[in-house]
């Protein structure tokens, strides 16, 4: 959730209050909002979009053109290869590959809603500033956020390491916020993986054209990853993209700590401790909420939540609350927030609740015809590493064997994307090679 599986070994009080420090720090960093100004190649920038992101203003915006149409794109950021350095090295990433600056642009464009009615969504393309005549693609997809302004576009902080990182190293980093966050208007729908598709294959599209208008030409090769729920995006988009109709060509896939298999492992392991309890409601809260409007569960919170929260968990995830706020506004354990009834429900997923688990369960169950890295951490309790198991053994009954890489036994969620990205980079320089 990060969406996805977190698990790890049973910790006391004090520890579980550690990890979830340590997660905040990755899940949240980062916010100042970015002012949309330029508009490219005559495209003209809807009004909403003209207020700082983070405004209700935003839910103004209105699709103009098919899927993956790009609607405008903002004034960028420039940084040299030294300042991209040292903002990599500020979150601890290894900087070894760090060989170009980049420019970081954010990108409106033309997508779908959930039940495929028109809507805009934003994103952030990240172009070298050297590097190949004509770079490949990189779909980075994000884990979970709940405030508009923490997605890729929405400024500064964590969720532009990885792009940054891509990027530095040669390629375009397409990185999309997903519906509803950033400057995109409407709820988020979490952990509906259809739409969290549409949104980043149509933010691909959107990103080539983006980069030819810029005069820097990208290729129609896409190296595929993401971190947490973007982790388990990342196996889905690879599987559309190797439909072959989308104009790209899928090239590997390098997951990081995706939340795979909810059924088996994410959902059992927020019941039994393997995902640390305050990671747990936050994963249940925002979960629940968001899939009742998808995918009806209750009629009335107090249903499901607990009294206080029954009054007040939905509005803590309207996309302008921060993560501090949230944290504040719920309870310490699932027990606390759930009533009886759903706590067992959560235990032995039934009905409503078990479909829409199902939904969004079957991102590694096809065949890719490009390699495949799972990374993992034995000691993540936000999304356990039997998600990444899992996630292998579905792949396996398909005949494809991969590579499930672990990150040690002292590896918690932020400390496996930090390890893992840099590797991926590296991954992906290899393959690059191969292939030219």
């Amino acid at each position: 959730m990060t969406t996805t599986g977190k698990n790890a070994a049973r910790h006391d009080h004090e520890n579980d209050r550690g990890n979830d420090r340590r997660s905040k720090q990755w899940l949240r960093r980062g916010a100042a909002a970015v002012v949309l100004a330029a508009v490219l190649g005559g495209i003209a920038a809807p009004a909403a979009l003209a207020a700082p992101t983070g405004t209700r203003g935003a839910a103004a915006a209105s699709a103009t053109g098919a899927r993956g149409t790009l609607v405008s794109v903002s004034a960028p950021t420039t940084l040299s290869r030294d300042e991209v350095a040292a903002e990599l090295a500020s979150y601890g990433v290894d900087t070894a590959t760090v060989r170009h600056g980049i420019t970081a642009y954010r990108l409106t464009y033309a997508t779908v809603d959930p039940r495929g009615r028109r809507t805009t969504a934003t994103g952030l393309l990240v172009l070298p500033t050297g590097g190949p005549a004509r770079p490949d693609l990189v779909s980075d997809t994000h884990g979970t956020v709940a405030t508009r302004d923490d997605a890729p576009s929405g400024g500064a902080g964590y969720n532009r390491v990885i792009p940054y990182l891509h990027a530095s190293a040669g390629r375009a980093v397409s990185a999309p916020d997903y519906l509803g966050l950033g400057g995109g208007p409407g709820p988020h729908p979490y952990m509906d993986t259809a739409s969290s598709v549409t949104a980043s294959v149509d933010m691909l599209k959107a990103a080539r054209t983006a980069a030819h208008r810029l005069g820097r030409p990208v290729s129609r090769d896409v190296y595929a990853t993401g971190f947490s729920q973007g982790g388990q995006v990342a196996m889905a988009v690879g599987r559309e993209l190797s439909r072959g109709r989308d104009g790209l060509r899928l090239r590997a896939l390098a997951p990081i700590a995706g939340p795979y298999d909810l059924t088996g492992t994410e959902i059992p392991a927020i019941t039994d401790g393997r995902v640390a309890p305050a990671t747990g409601v936050f994963y249940l809260s925002y979960f629940l909420t968001a899939q009742n409007r998808l995918h009806p569960l209750y009629k009335d919170p107090a249903e499901v939540f607990r009294a206080p929260y029954a009054q007040t968990v939905e509005g803590l995830f309207d996309g302008n609350h921060s993560y501090e706020e949230i944290v504040q506004g719920l309870p310490q354990t699932p027990g606390e927030l759930l009533t009886p009834a759903w706590a067992e429900n959560i235990r032995h997923p039934r009905g409503a609740l078990l479909t829409a688990m199902k939904a969004n369960d079957d991102a590694c169950d096809w065949k890719p015809a490009v390699p495949v890295r799972l990374y993992t951490g034995a000691a993540d309790t936000d999304v356990p590493i039997g998600n990444s198991r899992a996630c292998a053994a579905d792949l396996a009954r398909h005949g494809v064997r991969a590579k499930v890489v672990d990150q040690g036994a002292d590896a918690d969620h932020t400390a496996t994307a930090l390890r893992s990205a840099p590797q991926a980079v590296r991954w992906f320089d290899s393959l690059s090679r191969r292939v030219r």
